[in-house]
């Protein structure tokens, strides 16, 4: 390769970043900023290696919804991944809690994350890295828009496997998304707006940010194995202890999904959200299924319980 023989070109002193940020309150180093001032270097090991965990929380109407539950989440995994950041659970708490008031959302999407972060001496072992925490409010987004909401996603079945969990725990919310966002273009393909991926067994697993529940008969079913337990997830268990509804944990097979009565997925981005088409197949008689928006009602309504959410104090 011949290089052009040139002066060379000047050396800017800071970055000025010609793209748009969403609007919100990120929290970085004991500072709390505008979201587009919210950087990390990119010798940071959670941007080389994804070697970081995260969690996130929605805020519904001024409140956060089953907030102890996510700090738990997220503290377990920075455990497993032999994380540390100089702050405790209730210390994290009361930063979102002010990441959102800064920002003004009435409805946010909240998230947590620690990374491994930089070695000084740019060492590989991971040990000597300063690990990094940051926190950041902005605009509540959801896996399906108001349409799909109305009428039920259209998902596709990937041919894709799901990282393994003796590779990767599953129960550490983490940023290894290569396989799903392979899964989201397979759908993509094939006119469908979202996916599902299988695991090693060719059961059904997961898709980009959700799990997934069939019902048959009255009863629900969601994967068990090499998914992450997901805090709506949990809340459906939850939920249909209280309507007492069998729900279980156990194998689903892609024949099961598509000969569901109905099926749904959940995320904290979205809360209950209804699938009607699978491969171009209608599940059910192609509508949103009855259990399902009571489920969906149901998980609504427990915004408004203080049992589940805690109120943000705005200024």
């Amino acid at each position: 390769m011949n290089l052009t023989r040139r002066p060379l070109p000047a050396l800017s002193q800071r970055h000025r970043d010609p793209r748009r940020s969403p609007e919100g309150v990120a929290f970085m180093d004991g500072q709390f900023l505008p979201m587009s001032e919210a950087k990390i270097s990119v010798l940071d090991w959670g941007f080389l290696h994804s070697d970081a965990t995260y969690d996130t929380v929605h805020v519904r109407d001024g409140c956060f919804f089953r907030l102890d539950l996510h700090l738990e989440r997220f503290f377990a995994g920075m455990e497993r991944l032999r994380l540390a950041i100089p702050h405790d659970s209730q210390t994290v708490a009361q930063i979102l809690h002010d990441c959102v008031a800064l920002s003004g959302h009435r409805d946010s999407y909240v998230e947590m994350l620690a990374t491994r972060g930089v070695s000084p001496t740019f060492s590989r072992d991971p040990r000597q890295a300063e690990n990094r925490f940051v926190a950041f409010a902005i605009p509540y987004g959801s896996v399906a828009n108001a349409e799909q909401m109305r009428r039920g996603l259209h998902v596709a079945v990937s041919e894709r496997v799901r990282i393994p969990p003796a590779s990767v725990d599953p129960a550490i919310k983490n940023y290894h998304w290569l396989d799903l966002v392979g899964g989201l273009f397979d759908a993509y393909d094939n006119g469908a707006e979202t996916a599902l991926l299988r695991d090693a067994d060719r059961n059904i697993a997961e898709g980009p940010g959700f799990n997934v529940f069939v019902v048959s008969n009255d009863l629900l079913s969601t994967p068990a194995h090499g998914v992450l337990s997901g805090i709506t997830r949990r809340t459906v268990f939850d939920l249909c202890a209280e309507l007492e509804l069998t729900c279980r944990a156990e194998p689903v097979s892609e024949d099961a999904l598509k000969a569901a009565d109905e099926v749904f997925i959940t995320s904290t981005a979205g809360g209950i959200m209804p699938v009607t088409k699978i491969d171009g197949v209608a599940i059910g008689d192609g509508t949103p299924g009855p259990l399902t928006r009571r489920l969906s009602d149901l998980y609504w309504q427990k915004h408004t319980d203080p049992a589940w959410s805690t109120a943000v104090r705005y200024p």
